[in-house]
């Protein structure tokens, strides 16, 4: 029997990382091979036109699991029956810009479309915010639609996660699918915490401890930290725009694990809400070692926690706690 389409959201359709996302669903990549998609894209006026070539070349590629495209300016239209909604549509820093400013800005922005999944989503529709500050955009959207489940709405730490599998298996000269249980701890931004204290390498010889095979923990504790925190703004350094691909894939490979399940053995690193969880306040949207099952999530329990850890998970938690005080200033 054919399954029944999944109906997926994408916001900011029309930019750089909605450009690369829509044919990786459309292809299966994101929900399975045998997965049909009807794909919901929503941008802002003045991108009308953008979008539109974005829908005409979604025809024009004839993928098979495709089975319609809604593309549209009105986010009532956009938001109708969504399973699945992935928020990349935000409001970027421009230069010169204070923090508070940008936060002014996407506050309102994820008010407003939290109103929208509230009214129109399906009741369990499953949320990922991908646009920055991701953590707190999705906080603002839990806030404003109370009626979706608090576990449905999630924020992106797998591209900081999959950057983290990217160093260590560049390291080792291992291939990255080789190495596990990597963890991002806190936020998505430069205060995240890449922690491979319980991370794995498979080698013909069994599983084998990624401390160990780097022998080297000034290397890990310094320099392979500040990579993964730093790896943005050195893609924009190269690329002269923000990383796209790296996002759209680590977007997809986030929703492909919380509705397929993470591997036996396996974590990955997701950005959810806090329930006291090692010692962080609840209330916060955070990034976790989290298993996925049946299109759950959940927290990865007893971990050992070193000092050189906790530090750098309370920092980014509270880093967190202040963001969360000036989006609600920006409320009132």
């Amino acid at each position: 029997m054919a399954k029944d389409p999944v109906r997926v959201l994408v916001t900011g359709a029309a930019g750089q990382i909605g450009y690369a996302l829509v044919p990786m669903i459309a292809r299966g990549v994101m929900l399975g091979p045998d997965q049909p998609v009807i794909l919901h894209m929503l941008d802002i006026e003045p991108a009308a036109e953008a979008l539109n070539g974005v829908k005409m070349e979604l025809i024009d590629a004839a993928f098979p699991l495709l089975r319609g495209v809604v593309a549209t300016t009105d986010a009532i239209e956009a938001y109708k029956g969504v399973d699945i909604a992935i928020m990349v549509g935000g409001f970027p820093r421009k230069e010169g810009m204070e923090r508070k400013d940008v936060m002014s800005k996407n506050v309102s922005i994820y008010k407003a479309q939290a109103s929208a999944l509230e009214q129109h989503a399906s009741p369990n529709c499953k949320v990922l915010v991908v646009a920055n500050p991701a953590n707190t955009n999705a906080l603002i959207l839990k806030e404003f639609a109370p009626s979706i489940p608090e576990k449905n709405i999630t924020c992106l730490t797998r591209l900081d996660h999959n950057r983290a599998l990217g160093q260590i298996s560049e390291r080792l000269q291992v291939h990255f699918g080789d190495v596990k249980n990597v963890i991002i701890w806190g936020n998505h931004s430069s205060t995240r915490y890449p922690d491979v204290n319980h991370a794995t390498v498979g080698t013909s010889a069994g599983l084998k401890p990624v401390k160990e095979l780097v022998g080297d923990d000034n290397w890990l504790n310094t320099k392979f930290i500040a990579t993964v925190q730093q790896r943005g703004a050195a893609i924009i350094k190269a690329r002269k725009l923000s990383s796209a691909l790296s996002a759209a894939s680590s977007a997809c490979d986030h929703i492909h694990d919380w509705v397929l399940g993470t591997p036996k053995g396996t974590w990955v690193s997701m950005g959810v809400y806090s329930d006291g969880s090692y010692g962080i306040q609840p209330g916060l949207i955070y990034s976790f070692p989290v298993t996925c099952e049946k299109g759950e999530w959940k927290i990865v329990q007893g971990l050992k926690i070193d000092e050189f850890s906790r530090g750098k998970m309370d920092a980014t938690a509270k880093e967190l706690m202040e963001e969360k005080s000036l989006a609600y200033s920006c409320l009132n």
